[in-house]
């Protein structure tokens, strides 16, 4: 579960919060934080969301890719 990471690894690498993020996805901090630790699976639509957000793609939040942009 190498996305576990790579969320909260950008997420802080790009100065958001939990909540901001949450809010961003439409969901509650809590649920969001529960992603983070593992808790819950993250939807598909969350997944895609978040790859719009910070510019990358599934393959390198799920740990696919390596690199960021190639």
């Amino acid at each position: 579960m190498k996305y576990i990471k790579r969320i909260r690894d950008l997420r802080e690498d790009n100065d958001k919060t939990q909540q901001e993020i949450a809010e961003y996805l439409g969901t509650s901090q809590t649920m969001y934080a529960r992603y983070e630790r593992g808790a819950n699976e993250m939807p598909i639509r969350h997944l895609i969301a978040l790859c719009k957000f910070y510019n990358v793609s599934a393959d390198y939040i799920l740990g696919i890719d390596k690199e960021q942009n190639k």
